[in-house]
């Protein structure tokens, strides 16, 4: 249903007011009536659309019908579908005084102006008692984004304010600007307010607000565009006004910065603003996020405290932010990241040849070093023409368990796709490699703690991904996440609480608990893992 506001009408001078494109108007044609009418009549000129609802039937006009009654519950609702190509108030006298009707119906026909008419008519019938005159500009006011998910941002008449999942959904998507495009910055790009790249600006979505219609209808007003409090530390919106030079745009919404008010330009009918998203979903937070529109015209007509501004129209879009998605190891690899390793580096034993297991210590045997496996995996990386990244022992500090540190996954929205490594709470001694190794340019970060100690059940070789899987007839087609666990009626070790939250908070790959603890380590990389088979089960 249109939007619809309701709009006074007054028999003592004429009424002018704006109609935003695609809403609907509802005249007051019984608080304006005279105390001895009994009926009315309404119409207009062509490209006002009218409809008179009563008795609870909505009909047409021009009908059959010339005169309607004045009944509780009979309304005359008016819509458009072309824009005013000069302002219809121009023809109130300065200060609002009244013309003369003629005079005013002259200038209407003459330049084209839209225009109502209520005639209101006693029992006797005749000529009317009083007439009401309405005068219309109408105008676009449309905030959008790319909810078709075509890669572009267009007009469309899809519910802008809704957001539904799947090929054939609907709704727009930001993705968490969490990679890093300048090379000297510490930080990822969401945790910035400035636009320090071009590059940076293509990880960001684009919404624009449109105003078209006579360009005087705006002459001192200002649009305002705001976000709703929840949602204002998820988002930053950057806006660069006319210029498209990079320091012009500036951080307008967003943490502190809950509303913008921008003056529409006499020579330009669209504001392009650039969304980043700031957070994955997860706890409390359900991935939405919706800016809002509110729009306001200036009264033509005086009012003791100045002239007030009337409030036409809001329009609504919600974003949603992209899940982390976490990629399969049945995918064509992209890049090979391997740690190199010596024994008894450094001089002393490491984490990760020492697993202490209370009450007693448990010390794994020494191995060469892996000189041979990096090469081995090197000239497998080499005919998959995959690049390798090798992770010095200056880095990994003696932690070859790079499969637990981190796992990789992507972000994706109709323009743009980018890798992001999940940094476990392990934090052993490859803990600062994904922040200064794997973090940079379209290579995104995220990371969660575990506040209350992790646990070898936290590495993220307890983390796996299943191909493609239709469970019960519901279809996972990005597959499951597996995560191994105890059982839960005996206690043992879980998963960070943290960790497990953000994963369901994705919502596209459900996670499953496998028993996992009967193993020393517990990870459910020990004993299962998908390859690809001809019959693909």
């Amino acid at each position: 249903m249109a939007q619809q506001r309701r709009v006074q009408l007054s028999t003592q001078r004429p009424t002018s007011t704006v109609c935003v494109l695609g809403t609907e108007l509802s005249l007051d044609v019984r608080g304006s009536a005279p105390k001895d009418a009994v009926a009315f009549h309404v119409q207009g000129t062509p490209g006002v659309k009218l409809y008179v609802v009563h008795e609870t039937q909505s009909v047409k006009l021009p009908s059959s019908v010339s005169r309607w009654p004045l009944a509780t519950g009979t309304e005359v609702l008016l819509a458009m579908d072309a824009l005013s190509k000069d302002v219809g108030d121009e023809k109130v006298g300065a200060g609002g005084h009244r013309q003369d009707p003629a005079l005013l119906c002259t200038l209407a026909s003459t330049r084209s102006f839209l225009q109502v008419r209520i005639s209101y008519f006693g029992e006797a019938g005749g000529v009317p008692v009083a007439r009401a005159m309405l005068y219309l500009t109408c105008v676009e006011v449309s905030l959008d984004a790319d909810t078709s998910r075509s890669g572009a941002v267009s007009r469309t008449l899809l519910d802008k304010a809704t957001w539904t999942w799947g090929p054939d959904g609907h709704g727009a998507i930001l993705l968490v600007n969490c990679d890093r495009d300048d090379p000297k910055a510490e930080m990822p790009d969401n945790r910035d307010t400035a636009v320090l790249s071009y590059t940076d600006l293509k990880d960001m979505s684009q919404m624009v607000l449109r105003t078209r219609g006579p360009r005087t209808i705006f002459t001192g007003h200002r649009l305002v565009l705001h976000v709703d409090f929840g949602d204002a530390d998820k988002v930053g919106v950057f806006y660069g006004g006319n210029s498209v030079a990079l320091e012009e745009y500036k951080h307008v919404l967003g943490g502190s910065k809950l509303a913008y008010a921008i003056k529409p330009s006499r020579h330009q009918e669209e504001s392009i603003f650039y969304v980043e998203g700031l957070a994955f979903p997860d706890v409390g937070f359900s991935g939405l996020v919706a800016f809002h529109s509110p729009n306001s015209v200036p009264s033509p007509f005086p009012h003791p405290q100045g002239f007030l501004e009337t409030p036409i129209f809001t329009d609504t879009v919600v974003f949603r932010m992209a899940p982390w998605i976490m990629t399969p190891n049945t995918a064509a690899p992209l890049e090979v990241f391997v740690c190199r390793w010596v024994p008894g580096w450094g001089g002393r034993p490491h984490p990760a040849r020492c697993w202490i297991s209370p009450p007693h210590p448990v010390f794994l045997p020494s191995v060469d070093d892996n000189e041979d496996f990096v090469a081995a995996v090197g000239a497998v990386a080499e005919k998959a023409k995959c690049p390798l990244t090798v992770c010095p022992l200056l880095e990994n500090r003696q932690d070859r368990w790079i499969q637990d540190e981190v796992e990789f996954g992507y972000v994706q929205a109709p323009h743009k796709t980018f890798p992001v490594v999940f940094d476990s709470p392990r934090d052993r001694g490859l803990k600062d490699f994904p922040v200064k190794s794997i973090l940079g340019p379209d290579f995104g970060y995220v990371a969660r703690q575990a506040p209350e100690g992790a646990s070898s059940l936290d590495s993220f070789g307890n983390l796996e991904v299943s191909p493609p899987v239709t469970v019960r007839g519901k279809e996972y087609p990005l597959g499951r996440i597996l995560i191994g666990s105890s059982f839960p009626r005996f206690g043992g070790r879980r998963m960070a609480k943290a960790v497990k939250d953000f994963l369901v908070a994705q919502q596209v790959q459900a996670p499953v608990e496998l028993f996992s603890d009967w193993l020393h380590v517990g990870h459910v990389d020990e004993f299962l893992s998908f390859v690809p088979a001809p019959d693909r089960k």
